[in-house]
Formats: C-alpha cells, sequence, structure tokens
C-alpha cells in the first residue's frame, strides 16, 4: 500500500544536495525536464507550480495504489530498540518481533509476542481499530499533503543525479486551520523530488519557533525539533517510507511532556501476494518463510 505520509512524523506532536547552478544550468535542467513531456516550448516550472504538481502525483498514488508489502522495520525509541517482520495484506498487517534491546526475545518475550500477533485473528475489534487507525492516519497525511504548496514559500536549491532540492520556510499569509498544520506551518526545510517521476523522495524539517495551543494552556511544541522523512521506491512507482526520524519536545494539557525521540528504518521489500490472509501470513512468519523470502536470518 502507497505510504507518502508525512503524517507519520507528526502524529507524535498531535503530533540535497546543495550545489549551486547558474541560470544557464537551471533552464537547460527544467527544458529537459518539460521537454521530455512533450512541452519543451513552455517555461519552465516555478518552485510552486512543481511543488504543486508533486503532490497532485501523490495524492493519485495513493487514492490508486493497493499494493502490499513485506519488509524488516527496525525502530529505537529512548531505552528500547526493537527489529520485526512486517506482512501488509489485504486483509490487515500482522509483524513478529525479532529482535529486542539488539538480542532475541526470552521464552515469555516471545509467548506475548505471539499473543499479540493472533489477537488480530481472535478479537475482531483489534483490527478494526488497526483499520481506523490506518484510515484516520491517511486523512491527516492527505490534510498534510495539500497543505504543502500554499503554506510554505518554496525555493529551488539544486539538482544532481535525477534528483531536484527545494527549500521551503512558512507562508505568513497561511492560516493553518488545525493543531496538527500549525505545527507543520513552523517548520522550515527541505523536499528532495524524483525529476523524473515528481515524486517525494526526502522530506526534513526544523520547528523555527515554538507553538503554542490555547496561550500556551493546552500544550506547547518546543522549537528546535525536527523530522526527516526518505523515501524510496520499492517497486516500480511504489514509493514507501524506508526512513522515519524524530526528534520533537513540549508538553500538551499543562502537565503532559512530549518527548518524541525516534528512528526508524525498514528495508527488505517484497510483494505480498495478493491471496495471502491474515492466518497465513503469522504461519509463515512463525515456521520462517517469511524471513527466508526477504533474505533474513533472525539472531539465535
Amino acid at each position: 500500500m502507497n505510504d507518502f505520509s508525512v503524517w507519520k512524523a507528526f502524529q507524535a506532536v498531535i503530533p540535497a544536495a546543495r550545489f549551486p547552478w547558474s541560470k544557464c544550468r537551471f533552464l537547460l535542467a527544467w527544458l529537459w525536464l518539460i521537454g521530455s513531456c512533450g512541452l519543451a516550448t513552455s517555461q519552465p516550472l516555478s518552485p510552486h507550480q512543481l511543488v504543486r504538481q508533486v503532490v497532485n502525483n501523490e495524492l493519485a498514488a495513493n487514492q490508486n495504489d493497493h499494493s502490499h508489502w513485506m519488509y524488516r522495520d527496525s525502530d529505537t525509541v529512548p531505552g528500547k530498540s526493537t527489529v520485526k517482520l512486517v506482512v501488509q495484506t489485504s486483509h490487515g498487517t500482522v509483524s513478529k518481533t525479532i529482535e529486542l534491546n539488539g538480542r532475541p526475545l526470552t521464552q515469555q518475550e516471545q509467548a506475548q509476542d505471539q499473543a499479540t500477533m493472533e489477537s488480530i485473528l481472535n478479537d475482531p475489534s483489534v483490527l478494526a481499530k488497526q483499520r481506523r487507525s490506518g484510515a484516520h492516519d491517511d486523512q491527516q497525511a492527505v490534510s498534510l499533503m495539500k497543505m504543502l504548496p500554499d503554506g510554505f514559500i518554496w525555493t529551488y536549491a539544486g539538482e544532481s543525479n535525477g534528483d531536484i532540492t527545494l527549500h521551503f520556510r512558512p507562508n505568513p499569509l497561511f492560516t493553518p486551520p488545525t493543531y496538527a498544520s500549525r505545527v507543520f506551518a513552523a517548520m522550515a526545510g527541505e523536499m528532495v523530488v524524483d525529476a523524473q517521476q515528481k515524486r517525494v523522495k526526502i522530506l526534513s524539517g526544523t520547528l523555527i519557533q515554538s507553538v503554542e495551543f490555547g496561550w500556551g494552556l493546552f500544550g506547547k511544541m518546543n522549537q528546535g525539533g525536527t523530522f526527516r522523512i526518505v523515501r524510496s521506491e520499492v517497486g516500480p512507482g511504489n514509493w514507501e517510507i524506508t526512513e522515519t526520524h524524530v526528534h520533537i519536545q513540549g508538553r500538551m494539557l499543562i502537565f503532559k511532556s512530549i518527548n518524541q525521540q525516534e528512528d526508524e528504518i525498514s528495508d527488505h521489500y517484497k510483494p505480498t501476494p495478493s491471496s495471502m490472509t491474515l492466518n497465513e501470513a503469522i504461519q509463515m512468519l512463525n515456521n520462517g518463510d517469511i524471513a527466508k523470502d526477504l533474505g533474513i536470518t533472525p539472531e539465535k
């Protein structure tokens, strides 16, 4: 399933190439890009126009891509690191933990992990919750993605090796409509775009000013928080988030601290057979077939 989710980096807070180029190189590069689409006589796209085109491509991909994947996921938060094998199916997603804090799981931990896997089969509310959460995150992602063209002021930063780098900063004329978008709109950073497909490869930003909710009574996100998302083409035209780095601090509702420090990397992507059921996915995770298919040897 296509995952362009900028939202993944922000759910915690409601959570380049830098090569200078001459005007001549700018015009040649963009004439080549546009000419490849049969529009060689048109003017080069402005940064705003390019971002809007990229956003339209991402929204269309999110709507039309129904692929599912199996992969390895490594997640690190303060005091805990996990490595899981994840299988997406048309019915839902299951995962098996193969490492905890750099070591294999104990028998007790394996039993707990097994119970978590099987709960999606035995308890309908678990699958229902997973689907609601996915739908909510997707809706938030669409909202934030649509905000990119007008929520920021965009400038070209460079072009190299088939990638276009743009810088962004808050647009003072834009009024963000939600708490999530208020935090997003206070970011400045850069976006790297695949020049041929017009798809997002890297999106990173820094909170350049603190954001308060209700004059600080309901919450505050501290200046200096950062995020970085890296996406890779895991199949022809299929782009997935392969790195997420979130480092944000603040508080909500006066007393609840937010200290989101998370680094997540996924790799070894392989398509999930369209006919695979959740029960089959669990069986293949347990008997080692998924690990074998991904070319992964779990720690003994």
